[in-house]
């Protein structure tokens, strides 16, 4: 069966179960995504969840934004988020790396008033630091815009994931 045929064939509370999480705490857009069905295949799937946040007003998408974790802070995060970051070594700072990265996170929210974001896959925590130093240089505009790219980059590498599950079953 053809991961579509799968996916169409799942109850509503199915669906939300399966895509809840890959927008991080935010099961309300696979929920908000039911509408849309029949989805025609698995990439319109994911377009349709990314439309509903990139259509959203201002006050949920920075709530979206507000729902992701610091970077190598010792919080609470989702399962995704703990995967994630361990594999750019982001679990395993030394008391030195933690400390800079504290120190350019604070410097981060203070400017804009939200975590950095970045989808980490395939970077380690050198890129990640250099990348949050740049993107310090951002107006608020901008960096907001690029915190939401990101989100959606984290986002399909997580319903990706997802699908292959799915299609190895």
């Amino acid at each position: 069966m053809l991961v579509i045929e799968q996916l169409e064939k799942y109850s509503n509370e199915q669906f939300i179960e399966l895509f809840g999480e890959i927008f991080e705490h935010s099961p309300w857009i696979a929920e908000k995504a039911l509408k849309e069905r029949p989805f025609q295949s698995v990439d319109e799937t994911f377009e349709v969840m990314r439309k509903i946040v990139e259509k959203s007003s201002y006050d949920k998408k920075l709530a979206l934004i507000l729902e992701h974790p610091e970077l190598g802070k010792r919080i609470k995060m989702s399962e995704a988020s703990v995967r994630e970051q361990s594999g750019a070594g982001l679990d395993s700072l030394s008391p030195e790396e933690f400390e800079i990265f504290s120190t350019t996170n604070k410097a981060y929210i203070g400017k804009f008033d939200f975590p950095f974001i970045i989808a980490v896959a395939g970077k380690d925590k050198n890129d990640i630091l250099s990348a949050m130093k740049v993107r310090l240089n951002n107006s608020r505009e901008a960096e907001f815009n690029t915190a939401l790219n990101e989100i959606y980059k984290i986002a399909k590498i997580r319903f990706d994931a997802i699908i292959e599950k799915l299609s190895s079953e």
